[in-house]
């Protein structure tokens, strides 16, 4: 079973990345693959009860491959981190199959409390570099997420988000029309700097009539 899944996470990495040359090197020098195979050993045991063993192997991982895969999530088959420096995947993740998940990305909560708290994706899910997705919420299948973009709700299947907070521009196939202007949206931290001033400014005069 193992080894089974492992041909197929080889060959789905093949079939996605065209500087891959043969199995036997993502097998050796792919630390997306490296990390993956890591959280498969680390998942048995952290399924068997052994947190102290299972975040032992996650952690040496991270060390060798710059990957943090919490043993406690759910991968499927044929994911594929594309370099991976800096993705985190936290332990109540769900990842479907045939995922692509690019360097920088965290799938994460956004709270302390109990129970699923980090999302889940559907198969076919791609992830940009430096994306976030923090909560307990679905992306869809076969839906795709922009680089840098910050999603914080449920995405329907077979569609693509973009932006911080994340938007859908386009649904199955078809672009996605809004009034959003990038041009006449206010900029926030020019926003919360005008209030800063406000507030320093009534502060000092505060002070200057006592």
């Amino acid at each position: 079973m193992l080894f089974r899944r492992l041909r197929y996470d080889i060959k789905a990495i093949c079939e996605r990345d065209p500087a891959a040359r043969s199995g036997f090197e993502v097998f050796c020098l792919y630390p997306g693959l490296h990390a993956v195979m890591h959280y498969r050993f680390s998942n048995w045991f952290f399924r068997h009860r052994l947190f102290f063993m299972a975040r032992l192997i996650s952690q040496m991982s991270r060390f060798c491959t710059g990957i943090e895969i919490h043993p406690g999530a759910e991968i499927g088959r044929g994911l594929f981190i594309d370099h991976g420096s800096g993705v985190v995947i936290g332990e109540t993740t769900i990842i479907g199959d045939n995922c692509t998940i690019y360097q920088g990305v965290t799938l994460g909560g956004t709270g302390k409390h109990a129970g699923k708290r980090h999302p889940t994706l559907g198969n076919n899910v791609m992830i940009g570099s430096g994306a976030k997705i923090l909560g307990p919420f679905v992306v869809g299948d076969n839906s795709k997420v922009a680089a840098n973009s910050v999603v914080l709700e449920e995405l329907p299947p077979c569609s693509t988000a973009v932006g911080a907070p994340a938007r859908i521009v386009r649904l199955r196939g078809e672009k996605i029309q809004d009034n959003f202007d990038q041009l006449r949206t206010p900029d926030p931290v020019a926003q919360e700097i005008c209030r800063l001033k406000i507030k320093i400014e009534k502060l000092e005069k505060a002070v200057e009539q006592n």
